[in-house]
């Protein structure tokens, strides 16, 4: 080959070097990781995966079963808001209350309890406690920290519903010692009576509601005290705080004896003979319901009603509208012949909800349930479930949550879900009630004072496997011979022969059991 043409091809060489780089720098744009566009490509074109947005969390469904304390079952209005706040599909299986105990054992016997499932009270839960040792419900106790709201939930409360020192179960709250008098304030002014402050006052009270014409009507037309056949909720069990029952079981010798084996449950009963014999209050009052009780004072007939304060506004409501000149006050801390106070106390809870395992089959899915409960403890769920709409069931004054006046409508919307609501308002946030009657006011006041002197049931942690299987029935023996004593169908040797009755039918068994549970 010559020089010449050595020095073409030379050339030729050196030119499509430089063309390659310069097609390299082109395409590259100083980024050898960005991948080769085509020739026209829009350079602001998204690609197909960041183009798709993300899809929306589904909503959780979750299927509940509660009580139902209404005539009707509350329309979709509530949840279908509590839905959106919490992003759940939410079907509610409501019952009536006083039905629900034997829908709860039927569907525990077929397996067929919802993911949620809410006991009726207290004694259904504590009934509930050998399947939930059987495994058939899940515990939450060590998930609760993964959950900001739950985390919130009073300790001592939770410790009160706890099975072999185990939780299962989230509360609904209560105040501790709600209990007290309710009395018509303007009889006693007529009378020249001040608001009792010893059980002796208390009684001299009603004497005079019954003989003293406190309605100056010249008719001896009213009763002092008004009562029905409930020994726990009625008057019965408040009396004897302030005898010195203790609360269900009291210490005894370094262990534990039920409640009607003490000086104060006699005591207790003689009072309410004594009153009964004189025809003080409505004599047939252990076959007197709730209603019947509430019409007795609410017609303007009888002057005391004895249980939970918080009654007052009801009370005070209806009352008006047969007497609009009445007026009511309340009172508690009553002194006892021991000249001690006292005041019965609930755990600090009066229902729990509990979640089989047959029908949440996964760790995750229970999760997926706690985190709906944990949005549920927010201000903005918590006062939708128990006010409901602002504007509609409620206002907002000074900070708190002022009732419609509407009364019915918020009982058909509201009531079924408030009565579910986990926690209270110190731990789920929501609105404390704005109130303006001054019975009520004065209640409230009250309560706190009432848990300074609160009776504890000292059994509420513990548990006996015979009270579980065989503490109602048993009880009804107790209930029975206590109504007959009070009506004066046996003695103080007959209500003893009960007790025996008691004991021999399983009763020793279960002092035993929770005698050696307490000195644990």
């Amino acid at each position: 080959m010559n020089k010449k043409m050595v020095s073409v091809l030379m050339s030729l060489v050196l030119a499509m070097s430089f063309v390659l780089a310069a097609c390299s720098d082109s395409s590259n744009n100083g980024n050898n990781n960005e991948p080769e566009k085509s020739a026209g490509a829009d350079p602001t074109a998204k690609t197909e995966e960041t183009a798709k947005p993300a899809e929306p969390e589904k909503p959780t469904k979750i299927t509940i079963m509660l009580p139902l304390n209404t005539a009707e079952t509350p329309p979709d209005t509530i949840k279908k808001e509590v839905e959106k706040l919490t992003n759940t599909e939410l079907t509610y299986q409501f019952f009536p209350a006083d039905t629900y105990e034997e829908k709860l054992n039927a569907s525990f016997a077929t397996g067929s309890l919802p993911q949620v499932t809410y006991m009726k009270n207290q004694a259904t839960f504590m009934q509930m406690r050998e399947a939930i040792r059987d495994g058939q419900f899940w515990e939450i106790g060590p998930y609760l920290s993964e959950f900001p709201n739950l985390s919130k939930l009073k300790p001592e409360v939770l410790n009160n519903t706890k099975v072999d020192g185990k939780l299962y179960s989230l509360y609904i709250g209560r105040p501790l010692a709600r209990q007290g008098i309710i009395f018509r304030k303007d009889w006693a002014d007529n009378l020249g009576l001040s608001a009792p402050t010893t059980t002796d006052e208390l009684y001299n009270m009603i004497e005079k509601f019954t003989n003293g014409d406190p309605d100056k009507n010249g008719q001896n037309d009213t009763i002092g005290l008004t009562d029905r056949n409930d020994l726990v909720y009625g008057a019965f069990k408040t009396l004897s705080s302030w005898f010195g029952t203790p609360n269900n079981w009291g210490e005894k010798d370094g262990g534990l004896q039920p409640e009607f084996m003490s000086d104060g449950y006699i005591a207790t009963m003689d009072f309410m003979k004594k009153l009964r014999d004189n025809k003080l209050m409505n004599v047939d009052f252990a076959a007197t319901s709730k209603t019947d009780q509430i019409n007795l004072f609410t017609s303007g007939k009888a002057g005391v009603y004895i249980g939970s304060m918080q009654d007052v506004n009801s009370l005070q409501k209806d009352l008006i509208k047969n007497v609009p000149s009445a007026v009511i006050d309340v009172a508690s801390l009553l002194t006892g012949p021991n000249g001690e106070k006292g005041s019965w106390a609930i755990p600090g809870y009066n229902n729990v909800v509990l979640f089989p395992k047959n029908a949440t089959k996964s760790e995750e899915d229970l999760k997926k349930i706690l985190a709906f409960f944990d949005k549920m403890m927010t201000p903005e769920v918590s006062n939708m479930m128990y006010w409901g709409i602002e504007g509609t069931h409620y206002t907002v004054v000074d900070g708190k949550a002022k009732a419609s006046e509407d009364k019915e409508l918020t009982e058909r919307e509201v009531k079924g879900f408030k009565d579910s609501v986990i926690g209270e308002a110190e731990t789920n946030g929501m609105y404390e009630s704005y109130i303006d009657l001054p019975a009520r006011v004065h209640a409230e006041e009250l309560i706190p004072q009432n848990e300074k002197v609160a009776v504890n049931d000292p059994t509420a942690p513990l548990d006996s496997p015979t009270y579980t299987e065989m503490g109602t029935q048993l009880q009804e023996l107790i209930k029975d011979a206590t109504y007959k004593y009070m009506y004066g169908q046996i003695d103080k040797a007959g209500f003893d022969k009960a007790i025996e009755d008691w004991k021999g039918r399983g009763g020793e068994k279960m002092i035993e059991e929770y005698s050696a549970a307490y000195k644990k």
